[in-house]
């Protein structure tokens, strides 16, 4: 199977549209006006109420209440042991005969074998169809040295055995305590605390009485040391560091030609046909106006249809009466528009002019920049001998045919059209010449591909 990447393959379609018709509908006959039998099924109709509902019901009639009596405690007994020993002898030791236990013989027949002294004849389909070829034994392009061992002792020491000393081990210190023998008297459980420590009475904490908060009689001074210390210094406006818009270059006129000019070759150009339309000829013949909807309709006399608007009701001829109950009820009040409520600033503004001199200003001194140093090789002299450009790649390199996908042109390439499957899959059959060269003609080779 081919797949190509060049086509996606569809799902398979025979045009035939499907129908929605059943067999029953189709061959069943109708007959007549005959209407379907009634159902024997009984309609659900409501009972009507005969009586007043009883709350009781068959367990609350039924019911008899018992009396619920506690059931009586059972006290434990109190464990006593047996006197005497415990048979441990059961029913299997009793009963049970010892047997001696033997090898279990086989129930299955032993394998008859049988054979004959006679010799086969025949030749097995190996070797009938088997042919020996002659195979050359490919030649090893290993060169073979004979191994000559070395006649001088190995006398080169390794970097252990130059570096290496030999030391005595040390065994470090052990401090594990001696073996000490336990007192045979009791524990004593005293303690340096316990008996050194002399208890002191505990005086009572000190709390301090909490202050009472008392707000100072003099007024709050706001003036910060910026306000008390800022006088506007006046001063010049700063100048602009951008610099000035000039332009380079002369205001003479151009003198000379372009490369417009020069290269520029006029072409003759031919003014464009005008294709005349042609008149406008209008038929000799009488159109026929006549139409089914005229020859066929029939005028009918219909009175026009009544509107449904309702009779004009009567008009009053009085004045119109415009009174409210906001009208009456609501009166004008006089509003005026309150005042701001933003407090006036204590502190003046500046009205001179500001001095845009900064620090940076006053104390930058400009240097003159040195350019870097430039580290670029100097430009060596090229000889006169052109450059070979020839590569091994370019000398060496042989282009390949380029393979055409199968299913992209299937008749160019040598393949033949089949069927199509249900699920779109198309089936080629290709088409290829016998080896022997004196005839020419075409074995078809079935070969499924994909599309």
């Amino acid at each position: 199977r081919h797949r190509c990447c060049h086509r996606p393959t569809k799902i398979y379609g025979d045009g035939v549209q499907p129908s929605h018709k059943t067999e029953y509908v189709e061959k069943y006959p109708g007959y007549g006006n005959f209407c379907p039998p009634e159902s024997c099924k009984p309609k659900p109709e409501l009972q009507e109420d005969q009586g007043r509902m009883d709350g009781t019901t068959t367990f609350k009639s039924d019911y008899l209440p018992y009396e619920i009596v506690s059931r009586p405690f059972r006290p434990q007994a109190e464990y006593r042991p047996k006197s005497g020993k415990i048979d441990l002898g059961t029913i299997y030791q009793r009963d049970y005969n010892p047997h001696k236990v033997g090898p279990v013989t086989l129930a299955r027949p032993r394998e008859r074998k049988h054979t004959s002294d006679a010799k086969v004849d025949t030749i097995p389909i190996y070797q009938d169809d088997y042919r020996l070829w002659k195979g050359e034994r490919t030649e090893s392009c290993k060169v073979e040295r004979p191994y000559e061992p070395p006649s001088e002792r190995f006398g080169n020491p390794s970097t252990f055995q130059d570096d290496y000393i030999p030391r005595q081990p040390n065994p470090p210190q052990s401090f594990k305590p001696c073996e000490t023998k336990l007192s045979e008297g009791p524990f004593d459980a005293n303690t340096i605390h316990r008996t050194a420590y002399v208890v002191h009475e505990m005086e009572p904490m000190f709390v301090r009485p909490r202050e009472e908060y008392k707000p100072s009689d003099q007024p709050f001074e706001d003036l910060t040391t910026h306000q008390r210390d800022f006088k506007g210094i006046p001063g010049e406006q700063a100048k602009s560091c951008k610099p000035e818009n000039r332009k380079f270059g002369s205001d003479d006129p151009f003198k000379g030609t372009t490369e417009f000019q020069d290269r520029y070759q006029p072409y003759l150009v031919t003014t464009p046909k005008f294709q005349k339309p042609r008149e406008y000829v209008p038929p000799t013949d009488k159109m026929d106006l006549k139409s089914s909807n005229r020859l066929d309709y029939i005028k009918h006399k219909i009175a026009p249809r009544a509107p449904i608007r309702p009779a004009p009701g009567r008009r009053s001829t009085g004045p119109f009466q415009g009174k409210t109950t906001t009208k009456e009820d609501y009166q004008p009040w006089s509003v005026c528009p309150q005042g701001l409520i933003k407090k006036e600033p204590e502190i003046q503004k500046f009205t001179g002019k500001f001095s845009n001199l900064t620090t940076f200003r006053s104390h930058y001194i400009p240097h003159q920049a040195n350019p870097p140093q430039s580290f670029k090789p100097v430009h060596t002299v090229s000889t006169a001998v052109p450059f070979k450009d020839e590569t091994l790649y370019r000398t060496e390199y042989t282009p390949k045919k380029q393979e055409i996908c199968p299913a992209l042109q299937p008749d160019a390439v040598g393949y033949v059209y089949i069927n199509t499957d249900s699920q779109g899959h198309k089936f080629y059959r290709q088409v290829s010449p016998e080896r022997s060269g004196s005839s020419c003609n075409a074995i078809s080779e079935e070969v499924p591909a994909m599309s």
